[in-house]
């Protein structure tokens, strides 16, 4: 006699099933999808706050001084503190053999209006020494930077940025044979600069140091010193050198112009590389972070397969044991639900892998954020994070599929 009760109780618990399947697929998918996205965001971490890095040199220690805060030597505090020619080559003669390049820089008081026939437009005007174009990371669009023979003859020329040119010299073919004035005095154009930091960093006029001293009334007067360290053999060497270097300065410079050794707001040395350090110290704890998440979700998925396979090999106790009371062996009811187990996390989690590497390689590409550039994941981990998780869902469904191979006929018929 036809039974529909048990019909529809068998159709149900296969209803089930496949939507108990589905979801675990569901969450094995999304757990690869969220490791795929969290390590492509990683990346892109990385790769913006590279791109920030880029416009200077990672080595770069820049000096400058401000006011004391502390009586010393019957001395009053709120004293300014100016640099000086000779304390910047006190500096390169004390520590040449550790400086790459070097730098003073005489900033023209602000103000100063800089014009090109009839247009007038106020800009940084920078007085610097050759080595700042190595510093700041510039590169020449067109003819030369300042070199060492303009200092020597306090020679009146100026270099320009690609801005400047674009927007107070936007008709002149060739700038090259033009002047500039800089208070009214002329200078002749002699190259175009690109800052690899963008064009936020394009709002500056060089001219030679010498110069810039002589005509704007700077007398022996230093705003900055930039110096950048030569290679080291690691990483960890050159953090250790550079803040050993910017220690000896702070020395010097507090012992020269008579500051308490423990004012620490007279004398700022900004050390990028130690800079660089922390920042990418901190990319590696969030990468770090964003693998133990992702793991985490993919875990919690890989124990979904293990329950699912439990539930399904409970639930299929009569046809395994009808299936062993017909001769099948226990190693092909074991192959029986690892092929689920295997199916379920390699369908799931491929799914998963060309969804997030997809949406990666769409949206990626068009991310304009702060420190964060071009997110993407190499396709060979990924790929490896599948297979990872094919090994781990074959284990997970190793303990259903043992325990079903060991279901006695006799015990199986029976269950109800």
């Amino acid at each position: 006699m036809f039974d529909i009760d048990r019909w529809q109780e068998i159709f149900d618990t296969i209803a089930k099933n496949k939507l108990r399947t589905f979801l675990t697929g569901l969450s094995v998918a999304s757990g690869i999808f969220i490791l795929v996205i969290l390590l492509g965001f990683g990346r892109g971490m990385e790769n913006g706050i590279r791109k920030e890095f880029e416009g200077d040199a990672t080595n770069l220690l820049y000096i400058w001084t401000q006011t004391t805060t502390k009586e010393y030597k019957g001395l009053n505090p709120g004293r300014r503190i100016h640099l000086n020619n000779e304390n910047y080559e006190h500096i390169i003669a004390a520590n040449g053999d550790k400086i790459e390049y070097r730098s003073g820089v005489f900033r023209v008081p602000f103000g100063t209006t800089v014009n090109y026939k009839n247009e007038s437009v106020s800009y940084g005007v920078w007085g610097v020494h050759p080595d700042y174009q190595q510093i700041e990371n510039e590169s020449m669009v067109s003819g030369r930077f300042i070199d060492q023979m303009d200092l020597d003859q306090n020679t009146k020329v100026v270099v320009i940025s690609n801005k400047i040119k674009r927007e107070l010299l936007n008709k002149v073919e060739d700038p090259l044979t033009e002047y500039l004035q800089i208070s009214g005095i002329n200078f002749k154009i002699i190259g175009v600069y690109s800052d690899a930091a963008g064009e936020r960093e394009e709002d500056r006029v060089f001219v030679p140091f010498t110069t810039a001293q002589g005509v704007f009334n700077g007398a022996d007067r230093i705003n900055n010193l930039a110096f950048t360290m030569k290679p080291e053999k690691d990483f960890e060497t050159a953090v250790k050198e550079s803040l050993r270097f910017a220690e000896e300065i702070k020395q010097y410079l507090k012992e020269t112009h008579k500051i308490s050794p423990d004012d620490d707001a007279a004398v700022h040395v900004n050390n990028v590389i130690e800079d660089t350090k922390r920042f990418y110290t901190l990319t590696s704890s969030i990468a770090f972070f964003f693998w133990f998440v992702g793991i985490c979700t993919i875990i919690a998925g890989v124990v979904g397969v293990s329950n699912i396979m439990m539930i399904i090999v409970k639930d299929r106790t009569r046809e395994i044991g009808i299936r062993k009371a017909l001769g099948a062996k226990p190693w092909s009811i074991i192959g029986m639900i690892l092929q689920e187990s295997i199916f379920v996390t390699a369908v799931s989690g491929f799914a998963g892998l060309i969804f997030s590497m997809g949406l990666l390689e769409i949206v990626g590409p068009n991310i304009e954020v702060d420190y964060v550039l071009n997110p993407s994941v190499d396709f060979s981990i990924a790929m490896t994070m599948v297979v990872v998780l094919i090994v781990a869902g074959a284990l997970a469904g190793f303990i259903p599929a043992w325990r079903a191979a060991n279901i006695q006929p006799i015990e199986a018929l029976r269950d109800e």
